[in-house]
């Protein structure tokens, strides 16, 4: 369960880190700024951790490792899952918040954890007690409900295409785990070259079709040599951590319980926000995080061991 924990962690890391690249120039200021920087982050953030990776599997000799997985039935299941966990779950997500606004973005896609417990459930026969369910409900409610909070109001540009996007980024982030899970019952795919699969084919599309169709590759190559972009390239270092642990929770715990820790990373970052930044949540931000951590690790907790109940009398 540690890996799951930290995998939230982390984000919550990565997640405070990337808020400050991102409200730096040249990502912000500029009519074309507010266009692409969305898109252009996220494309730099998932190219960093590629490059992380890249050197991470090449010190440890293991880069030969993963272009044998890319050959497997297996390595092409998890290059699905990256497509809808990347380029097709944070585009839709982006739409979502530019048609329908942050907060009811932040409400909707907050779910993707519950979908993806249903798909583990249908396609890896992975189950969860009613207690645990129980616990992931309502660690999704003090989710939604501090997304809610933070995002401030919403203006609806395009409803039907608002909501498509955030349905978008519900089944794309729902599905990547499940499908990086199955993929990783082949011995040829461990957590580590799933990841790297992952994050490669992710930044590759994120360049090769995202980005020209939203029109961001001018932005983009701007950005690039700028103080705010060696910040996302940090972030992308702390996202890759969290990833390393997130793929390593999805094999040892599964899909499931593995995504109920890593929502945990919407608590962790009001933490951070306070360490990094000074920002002092108030008093219903302290209990949205106190609620999404209890009920992380109780959804991802074996309740006989947690509670004693395996022991003898």
């Amino acid at each position: 369960m540690q890996f799951g924990f930290f995998s939230g962690l982390l984000w919550g890391l990565d997640t405070v880190i990337l808020g400050i690249g991102l409200a730096l120039a040249p990502y912000i200021g500029s009519a074309e700024a507010l266009a692409c920087a969305s898109i252009a982050g996220s494309f730099l953030h998932d190219a960093f951790c590629a490059i992380w990776l890249f050197s991470y599997m090449g010190i440890r000799g293991r880069l030969k490792d993963t272009v044998a997985a890319l050959k497997t039935r297996s390595g092409k299941v998890v290059i699905v899952g990256a497509l809808l966990g990347g380029p097709i779950g944070m585009t839709g997500y982006v739409l979502a918040i530019n048609n329908i606004g942050a907060a009811y973005t932040a409400i909707i896609s907050a779910f993707y954890p519950a979908v993806g417990a249903f798909l583990s459930f249908v396609l890896l026969k992975e189950k969860m007690s009613k207690g645990q369910i129980l616990s992931l409900l309502i660690a999704l409610c003090g989710v939604m409900t501090m997304g809610y909070l933070s995002a401030g109001s919403s203006e609806i540009a395009n409803a039907p295409l608002g909501l498509l996007g955030a349905v978008l980024a519900v089944i794309g982030w729902g599905s990547e785990a499940v499908l990086c899970a199955w993929g990783m019952k082949d011995d040829a795919v461990d957590d580590k070259t799933a990841l790297q699969i992952r994050e490669t084919t992710s930044a590759l599309v994120y360049g090769v079709l995202v980005l020209p169709f939203f029109g961001a590759w001018h932005f983009t190559l701007g950005a690039i040599p700028s103080m705010p972009t060696l910040i996302i390239a940090l972030a992308g270092l702390a996202g890759t951590a969290s990833y390393l642990f997130y793929y390593k929770g999805i094999a040892a715990i599964g899909a499931a319980r593995a995504m109920a820790l890593n929502i945990s990373y919407s608590a962790w970052s009001v933490v951070f926000g306070l360490i990094l930044l000074g920002t002092i949540p108030d008093m219903a931000s302290v209990i949205c995080c106190i609620v999404i951590v209890c009920g992380t690790v109780l959804a991802a907790s074996n309740w006989n061991e947690l509670f004693g109940r395996n022991r003898a009398a």
